[in-house]
């Protein structure tokens, strides 16, 4: 399925917000008129979307990345904290 008007604005905004914006949030609710809740809906949506890759595979592969990187510190043993007895 081909993506939308919408779907590459999404994309076109997370590959080049800083150039416009001083804030992500002020890009997002400028170019897409929606809150960042739905922005990144949209965009967790997008990241394992083929079409989003073709699209533009820098984005989406810098996305996906991030988000391997998020899952394996999340899974990541941690070491035992040792309490201080009082």
């Amino acid at each position: 399925m081909e993506l939308t008007q919408r779907e590459r604005l999404v994309i076109d905004v997370e590959r080049d917000w800083w150039l416009n914006a001083p804030t992500k949030e002020q890009a997002i609710r400028e170019r897409l008129a929606c809150s960042p809740a739905a922005y990144y809906a949209v965009l967790r949506r997008l990241v394992s979307s083929a079409d989003a890759f073709s699209y533009d595979p820098l984005v989406v592969q810098r996305l996906r990345r991030r988000n391997a990187e998020r899952r394996r510190a999340q899974l990541a043993p941690r070491p035992a904290v040792k309490h201080r007895p009082r």
